[in-house]
């Protein structure tokens, strides 16, 4: 049986990592950190955690708490614009490139957060 994205970069603790990586920098960013009150931080990370396992083939543990993922819809309430989008994308590109998995991986991983990043664009510049 072939192993699944998640079981072949290692599991919740690669995708612990990369998140706890990402929110190290979102926390000192001039443009990211605003979008976060004091008290959301750590359950935004936990969520972030959660979700990308779910997608990448663990467990389901994002959808039995918060129900379908909604991207789109959960984040309109933030103002995204191209400056935001640069900002997640070079934290969340770091957080990548500090995992320890193989190349193909990390360019699959890669090309779908960096899809992603650009479709949570809500504002013209």
């Amino acid at each position: 049986m072939e192993e699944n994205f998640f079981d072949r970069v290692g599991g919740a603790q690669t995708f612990e990592n990369l998140v706890s990586h990402f929110y190290a920098l979102v926390s000192i960013d001039p443009i990211l950190r605003p979008m976060y009150p004091d008290e959301d931080l750590k359950a935004a990370a936990e969520r972030l955690s959660l979700f990308l396992q779910q997608y990448w083939g663990g467990p389901h543990t994002y959808s039995d708490t918060r129900g379908h993922p909604r991207l789109r819809a959960r984040h309109a309430q933030f103002p995204i614009n191209l400056a935001a989008r640069d900002a997640w994308i070079r934290a969340m590109k770091s957080a990548v490139d500090d995992l320890e998995i193989d190349l193909a991986d990390r360019e699959e991983l890669w090309s779908y957060l960096e899809m992603a990043a650009h479709s949570m664009v809500n504002l013209p510049d």
